[in-house]
């Protein structure tokens, strides 16, 4: 048999306080990421409407418009339900009377 380990030391952990962050830089963050989802979501429509336009439409210059709309409608409704998160379509938030 081998002898008992020694008691470890109970170790509690200290909490840290987490700076507060500004209401500012929350906005900032959130616009950022927009920007961010705008260029990429138009970036892949602009890319899916060439492959579209040389592949099946001969050339033309709709496809590559209409589907980096696209996605630049797709980043707007992403940014839109980012900034405000409890506009839900067909609702309505009333104050308390």
């Amino acid at each position: 048999m081998s002898a008992p380990a020694p008691s470890a030391a109970v170790v509690v952990p200290v909490p840290v306080p987490v700076p507060a962050v500004r209401s500012e830089d929350i906005i900032a963050r959130k616009f950022d990421n927009c920007l961010a989802d705008l260029l990429v979501n138009a970036g892949i429509g602009f890319g899916v409407g060439v492959v579209a336009s040389v592949l099946i439409f001969r050339r033309r210059g709709w496809p590559v418009a209409l589907s980096t709309g696209f996605g630049a409608g797709v980043a707007y409704s992403n940014c839109n339900y980012s900034l405000n998160p409890y506009v839900l379509p067909g609702t309505k938030v009333l104050p308390k009377a």
